[in-house]
């Protein structure tokens, strides 16, 4: 006899429309306090996210990027509330993110988030089937839905649950326990997954089972993704839009086409610039990049990525850019992209010629 489970239950219907964001981030500000090497002197603190505004729209898969130390695992922890933001505002379908409006249990059951480290994430004393079932039953749901929840993922993200429902962490493989910890994600129904580098600990060919899974799953059970990752290609093969992160905040955020065709901002040309070509002809003969980022502690005046920037101007060390679409079609942080930036650089000259010999 063939064992089967029922699927889950419909997800929460939107509250604000289908025209209103899922999430809205306004204004969001996280800064570490370091300690003083004098006592009872005030040490200074680390700019980990330092303004960063955008919004996700539902059903969309927005990706993010960035070097290490831009502030992206950090929003992330922002936007599923394990780490408090200093300042700022979260809305989650037209409802604002606090005890009045959306409490946080109510907010925690429709967000969920998939970390990089399959095995610290999951508890090594629970069995598959016990931690999959173990966020349905905090949430309300009883022991025998919650079990029947955990089977049916099980079987859904493709490992078979009279082989791996009684298993614990230890005896599966890398892309067996992401699959586990998607599973698990998707328990609660949630309507908002956030995955922070997800598939960046995987081989290549497991990692394009489990972009593959993602996917279908997304339009299986109508979810929104919000996708971290440093590999270029892999965001460019799974989200509609992506956002570019530099020291903390977000330099540029566009249809992923848009952006990679025609990158407004000189930090978004250097990622891309990076990638790695298979044709001859598209050769990166100097170097996209040079120099480390500017210590989040004290960053530079102006435009933080003024010292790096091959293209910087005497006033990109004094006048701090804002995010406007006036010249780039979708939202840049770039004096240059800035009718009254005061820029000498037009900016048809810096979206073309993406692999020229010279930045």
């Amino acid at each position: 006899m063939v064992e089967t489970h029922a699927p889950l239950p419909t997800a929460p219907t939107d509250v604000g429309g289908r025209a209103q964001p899922l999430l809205i981030a306004r204004q969001l500000v996280k800064h570490f306090p370091l300690k003083s090497p004098v006592p009872l002197r005030k040490g200074g603190v680390v700019r980990a996210v330092d303004g960063v505004s955008f919004d996700v729209l539902k059903g969309e898969t927005l990706g993010v990027v960035g070097e290490s130390g831009c502030g992206k695992s950090t929003t992330a922890r922002l936007l599923m509330q394990l780490t408090p933001q200093d300042s700022g505002e979260l809305i989650f379908d037209a409802q604002g993110v606090d005890s009045r409006q959306l409490p946080m249990k109510a907010f925690r059951s429709q967000v969920q988030m998939v970390f990089q480290d399959s095995y610290s994430s999951l508890n090594p004393r629970l069995t598959i089937e016990e931690s999959i079932a173990f966020t349905p039953r905090v949430h309300g749901v009883s022991a025998r839905e919650a079990t029947e929840r955990a089977r049916y993922l099980l079987e859904r993200v493709g490992l078979e649950p009279k082989r791996f429902a009684g298993r614990y962490p230890h005896e599966l493989s890398g892309g067996q326990r992401q699959r586990v910890n998607i599973a698990r994600a998707l328990a609660p129904r949630p309507r908002l997954v956030i995955l922070d580098e997800a598939v960046s600990a995987l081989d290549k060919s497991v990692e394009a089972q489990v972009l593959n899974l993602l996917m279908d799953l997304k339009a299986e059970f109508n979810l929104t993704y919000v996708f971290i990752s440093h590999d270029l290609n892999v965001i460019r093969y799974l989200c509609d839009r992506v956002m570019v992160m530099y020291l903390g905040k977000v330099v540029e955020i566009g249809a992923t086409e848009s952006v990679y065709a025609n990158p407004a901002h000189p930090y978004t040309r250097a990622l891309l610039t990076s990638m790695p070509s298979m044709d001859p002809d598209q050769r990166t003969l100097a170097a996209p990049l040079a120099g480390d980022p500017p210590n989040p502690i004290n960053p530079p005046s102006g435009c933080s990525f003024h010292p790096r920037c091959v293209r910087a101007e005497p006033i990109c060390e004094r006048r701090e850019p804002v995010l406007t679409d006036a010249l780039a079609g979708h939202p840049v942080s770039c004096l240059i992209a800035m009718p009254d930036g005061g820029h000498s650089l037009p900016l048809r000259r810096l979206t073309t010629n993406l692999h020229a010999a010279t930045p």
